[in-house]
Formats: C-alpha cells, structure tokens, sequence
C-alpha cells in the first residue's frame, strides 16, 4: 500500500490543543461491528465484559524538553529520546550548528552535559560532574515534551499532571501513551467491579513515534526501535483471560506492539515474557496473534498508527470511521477524542 492511501483531510481546529476538563470527559467513538456507535468514553463499560483482560502501558512520561546553551552563548532545545544510564542520555538538539564531541552545553542554568558522539540523527551527551543521576536532573529541571501539533510556546502546569496516565510508574517515554489519559481512578475501579482483569506492559514511547513515514510505499518504511517488557504475571493474565473465554484488549497501539512483538519473539507464537527493542511495523495484512480489540486515541493521516489501526480493523473501515469522525467533529491526537477497535466479523 502506498502512504497516501492512509490520508485524509483534518481541519485545523479538530486538533485538542487543551485536554477536557476532565479525563472521562472525552468522547468514544466505536467502531463496532455492526456499524459506527458515538457514545461517551465512560460508556466504554458497556462494551466490555467479565473475564477480558484490559492491557495497558505503565510507563511514565518524564519531563523530557530541556533548554540551555552553549559557552558562546547559542541557544539549545535537547528533546530526550532515551536515557540510556545513570549520566548518558540520547537527544535531539535543536541548535543553530550541530554541536562537535567535546562541547559542553549549560542545561537550565542548573547542570552541564558534555557531547560525547552521534547515533545517526541523535546525540550522545553525558552528565559532566553532578552528584544526582541523569533522570534525576531531568524531572527536576525539565519541561513536558508535548507533541508538535499542540501549538503552545511551552507546556503549562497542568501538563505535568494530564499528559500522564493515572497509573504510569516506571519513567522512561518521552511521548505519552494517549489512549490511557482517559481513564480516571473511579473508571478504574469500575472496570474491575464488572470482572474484568487489568494487566501492564511497558513500553517507553519514543519521539520517533512522531517520525512521518517518508517513502511512498509503506513497505520501505524503517521503525524507530523502542524498549519494552512483558512480565511474566502479564503473560499468565493473558492465558487466564483465553481460558475464561476472554478478550485481550489492548489500551493503545504502544500495548499492541508489546503484546505483538512478545509474541513474535516467542516460539510458539503466543505471548511469552520478553524484555529488550522492538521496531515492530503493523500495516494491513499482518495477522493479529494476541489483540482482540483495540482502545486508542485519533491518529495523524499517513502515520504509522492510523496503519495499525487499519489492520486490525480493516483499511475501508478504518477511513470510513476517520471521514466520520471529521464529520461529527471529534478531537483528534494526544488531548483528543477516543476510539474503540472492534475487527470485522
């Protein structure tokens, strides 16, 4: 399939620039398989059952935007991709020359970092003599990296708190995993009142997940690699909810790409424990191993994820579902509306 046929027509103002007011008030679009359902994301209760197992990403988003400069002077941006130990960190840095291995940047006025190489279009930059850990600096002086199309000079306050989930744990991504910003402490609760299992994978979402797609056939297309772990317990939550007669439904496409690539890497095709990269592609014709239906927010037009989308639920559905979406006028991306994945029968 070629990029552009993944396209389609978003008005500016569709794009949340702010979340709702409150994490259950967004909108659900479902794409059931009898036919599109508008409904409200604390009707997501009605479509799920006892004995389903809910799958989400626990990771945490750390404050992963820092601002410096050089000696000379020259302002820097560094946005984290990944830390990689207790003093080295790997970046993007915005500046008006590429910095060379030796230079030293001031961070925040509070720390310096040495450049110490590249990793392709990356830098690597170390912590030059500081008693405190590279994540520690990090969430003490740096700012939420929000996503490029929430036009906002800087984050705000109240970013810290909902561009997180309410049950992120283990600090690593640099982008949030968004279908989980919906979800507030009471929804769950009522997800396990009604019988359902809740299970956690990790998977630290990197900017690359904002990386266009460049070619025009998307089989050309190289994955960014990021980190994940499927526990052992997860596994197990996976094989009781199978036995009960269950559905995995994975919260977001960061959730499918663990249980996917988990299972991909296993002998026998089905989730096993797994930690380390995956670069996992999934377009149209993959074959699902372990995701039943999927929860996610609205996608970027020709992104790697409205591709995923579009193969568990099929590539005429899926823009079918988008071309209404527009039409009833969701928000779309990270602070946006959500949907609920249902494939064809």
């Amino acid at each position: 399939m070629k990029r552009q046929d993944f396209y389609f027509d978003l008005p500016e103002h569709l794009i949340a620039q702010q979340p709702a007011a409150q994490r259950r008030d967004s909108r659900l679009l479902v794409m059931a398989q009898q036919g599109i359902i508008d409904a409200n994301f604390p009707d997501l209760l009605d479509f799920l059952e006892p004995n389903d197992l809910l799958v989400f990403n626990n990771t945490r988003v750390i404050p992963a935007r820092l601002f410096g400069h050089k000696a000379s002077g020259g302002k820097v941006e560094l946005l984290i991709e990944r830390v990689i130990d207790s003093k080295t960190i790997l970046t993007h840095i915005r500046s008006s020359r590429s910095p060379k291995p030796g230079t030293i940047l001031s961070i925040e006025n509070a720390f310096d970092v040495e450049v110490i190489g590249r990793q392709d279009a990356l830098f690597i930059v170390k912590v030059v003599d500081n008693n405190c850990s590279a994540l520690e600096l990090i969430e003490s002086h740096g700012h939420m990296p929000l996503p490029p199309y929430i036009e906002r000079q800087q984050d705000q306050e109240t970013d810290k708190e909902r561009y997180q989930t309410v049950y992120g744990e283990k600090p690593g991504a640099v982008a949030a995993p968004t279908a989980g910003l919906h979800f507030d402490e009471q929804i769950m609760q009522d997800i396990k009142a009604k019988g359902v299992d809740i299970g956690f994978v990790t998977l630290h979402v990197g900017a690359g997940t904002f990386k266009p797609v460049q070619v025009d056939d998307i089989s050309e297309h190289v994955m960014h690699s990021e980190y994940l772990e499927v526990s052992p317990e997860l596994v197990a939550q996976v094989k009781a909810a199978r036995a009960k007669g269950g559905r995995v439904i994975a919260v977001g496409t960061t959730s499918v790409r663990c249980l996917e690539s988990a299972a991909s890497f296993s002998d026998d095709g089905h989730v096993a424990p797994y930690q380390g990269e995956t670069d996992i592609f999934i377009t149209p014709g993959y074959q699902f191993k372990e995701v039943d239906v999927l929860l996610t927010n609205f996608h970027l037009p020709e992104s790697t994820l409205i591709m995923l989308v579009s193969a568990l639920a099929g590539y005429e559905r899926t823009m079918s579902a988008y071309k209404h979406a527009v039409e009833q006028e969701y928000r779309f991306f990270s602070y946006g509306d959500a949907m609920l994945v249902f494939p064809p029968k």
